[in-house]
């Protein structure tokens, strides 16, 4: 019932740029911390950005200055915009949504969408 649903992704050159999409169903976003990862064949998922449910943002050194996450509360969607791509962006980009209330930690993770940046 709970879906996450990344979309955006595609193959790119470097220097462009690409709008991930993280859209929810079965659960609103509200009150949820949202993170987008990024894992690469043969190297750990990283954290590319997070916002809290208060709005707060943070953001991978390897990014900063180049991502903007964001949400629309009202099409219960996460974005990531990544601007001046390069290979090294390069990788499946996963969202994920977690809470803990009262004790309870819930969190879950959508299918990824592959972003590709060509030389």
């Amino acid at each position: 019932q709970v879906q996450l649903v990344e979309s955006g992704g595609g193959l790119v050159q470097s220097g462009g740029s690409l709008r991930l999409s993280c859209a929810a169903s079965g659960i609103m976003l509200r009150g949820f911390d949202v993170s987008w990862y990024r894992q690469a064949p043969g190297k750990q998922r990283d954290l590319v950005a997070a916002i809290t449910d208060l709005g707060t943002t943070r953001y991978a050194e390897s990014v900063r200055g180049r991502a903007t996450i964001s949400r629309d509360v009202a099409k219960n969607t996460v974005y990531l915009q990544m601007n001046s791509l390069k290979p090294d962006d390069t990788a499946v980009y996963s969202c994920n949504a977690d809470r803990t209330l009262l004790g309870v930690h819930r969190d879950y993770w959508g299918q990824g969408t592959q972003v590709t940046v060509s030389s």
